[in-house]
Formats: structure tokens, sequence, C-alpha cells
């Protein structure tokens, strides 16, 4: 089974959902096998009585009953799984906090964890063995946040916040995408969820708390000059210092992602260079400006950034 099917759960609620799809798929393939085959039989049995008159018959209330009830049941059948699924899949919030928010753009997905005083971007690291509780909104258009494996794709629409709980049984890497048309960066606009252990979450947590390390490389000293005095200081934020937008993804520990552009580059600092220099060639239809950077800027930035 391929690593990112839907089939292959990591979570309840994945597996709820798979659940249903088989139950439903194994009504539909009964009847397709019932009427297929009373086709089939009909077409044998009756071949050889072209231009015959068909005998005529009387009214059979019983075989009316049984092709009206049976779809009933079936239906309900269905209805009933259905409501079942919803139940497990998607129980009321209630008053309870979001552990994770989420905020989708065009085109990444800004991530704040409310009690941990943590935001980030793209990348969500969740502790294994939680039910979490998660709040998406969106800040532009129409969004669609699914990751296969552990939950269900759920539109995020803007100023409408929705709940999604999630429950991650398997430490690893879970990919997601947002499963909705947004525009000209829509296919670039990934997810992954990390799953950690639960002392590696928090240890992570701890780390993403903190300010951006200081800069010890006359390079990324420089680069923290250029981000805080160019216009990236008005689009991103880094913890720790004078920048603060919110356009953008928050870049304090940019360099501890595994990737970049809301996953269409891997993180390396060759990737990070032509992103900077220019943001098209990665991402087409990026909001991100291209800034007409010198080399030497770009390598004081990525310096600084990757740091």
């Amino acid at each position: 089974m391929p690593v990112n099917s839907p089939f292959n759960t990591a979570s309840p609620q994945a597996a709820e959902i798979a659940s249903l799809y088989w139950f439903v798929l194994g009504i539909c393939i009964f009847l397709l096998v019932v009427v297929v085959g009373s086709l089939t039989f009909i077409l044998i049995r009756y071949r050889g009585s072209r231009g015959h008159e068909a005998s005529k018959r009387q009214e059979n209330v019983l075989l009316e009953v049984a092709w009206t009830a049976i779809p009933l049941l079936m239906v309900g059948a269905i209805f009933g799984y259905t409501l079942h699924t919803m139940h497990l899949v998607y129980p009321p919030a209630g008053n309870r906090a979001p552990d994770i928010r989420i905020v989708a753009h065009q085109w990444f997905w800004e991530v704040h964890y409310p009690q941990l005083d943590v935001s980030t971007a793209n990348e969500i690291h969740v502790p294994v063995g939680q039910d979490l509780l998660f709040m998406l909104n969106s800040a532009d258009v129409i969004h669609d946040f699914w990751v296969p494996r552990l939950d269900r794709k759920i539109d995020v629409t803007p100023a409408y916040p929705v709940h999604l709980w999630m429950h991650v049984t398997k430490p690893g890497v879970y990919l997601g995408t947002c499963a909705e048309y947004c525009g000209a960066g829509h296919a670039y606009m990934r997810i992954r969820v990390v799953a950690q252990a639960p002392d590696e979450f928090a240890a992570w947590a701890a780390e993403q708390a903190k300010p951006h390390a200081t800069p010890t490389t006359q390079d990324a000293i420089d680069g923290e000059k250029i981000f805080t005095s160019r216009t990236c200081a008005n689009c991103h934020a880094v913890k720790g210092t004078s920048a603060d937008g919110d356009v953008g993804p928050d870049l304090t520990h940019l360099g501890s992602r595994s990737t970049i552009a809301s996953g269409a580059a891997d993180n390396t600092p060759e990737k990070l260079s032509q992103w900077l220099k220019k943001p098209d060639s990665i991402k087409p239809g990026s909001h991100m400006p291209n800034l007409q950077l010198s080399d030497a800027e770009v390598r004081k930035l990525v310096a600084y950034l990757e740091g």
C-alpha cells in the first residue's frame, strides 16, 4: 500500500473514515453484482424469445415490497454508519481552547501553539498519542486542509473558524496538501505533520519558544541588518528582533525546518539562495517578491536565516 495512502491510516479518525469507505464500497459491489447478474441471466435465459409477445403476469406484492425495502435498508445502513463515523471523527469541541491554531494563506500554512507561545509555518509538530484540537481559519480565500493518513478533508473559509480533532498513533512524517483550488500557487501549498514522542515534542517546543539565535559570523550579522532594514521585516517575524510582520511565515527558526516555500523545496543553503534570488523559479505565482538582491546580500541573508 502506498505510504501516503488514506487507507494506510495512522489515527483513529482516518481509520474510521477508511472503514466507512469499505462499508459503502461493499454495498455498491453487492448491488453491481445483483444488477449485472440479473441482466446477464435475463439475456441468456430469454435470448430465443425475440418476436414473441411477453406473457402477462399478475402483480407480485411481495416482489414490489422487496425491491422497495431492500434499497431503503441499504440507504439506511449507509446513513446510520455515516452518522456513527461523524460522531467519532468530529465530536463537539465544547469550550476547550485549541491546542494548535492554523491560518491558511496564499500559499502557506501559518501555525501557532497558543499554550506554548510557539509560532512556525508549514511543518506541524504534534505529540503522539494525544487528542489534539485544531482551529483553522483562512486569511484570504477558501482553502482545504487534508492530511490523508490522519484525518478528513476540511474546508477553511475566511472569517469562519472550523475545528478538527487529531490523534496520531505512530511517530513519523505525514504529508498533506491544500485540497481546494485556491490560486496560482495551489499545487505548492503542502503540509508536513511531524509526529513525535511526547518528550521529543516537548524538546522541540522548548527550542521553538526561544528567540532567534544571536548571529556569530560576520555574514550572519550583516544578514540580520539586511533582514531588519529591508522589506523582509515588513512581511516576516523573527522573535527577538524588530521584525514582526505577519504577511509571510514566521522565520524565527527557519533553519530547523526540512523544507522552504511551503514544501516546494528542501531547506538547503543552495535552495534558500535560489528562493531569495528568484522566488518564481521555485514556486511560480508566489507572493514572495523578487527584491533584486545582489549575490553578496543573498549569501549574508542565507547565513542569517539558516542560523
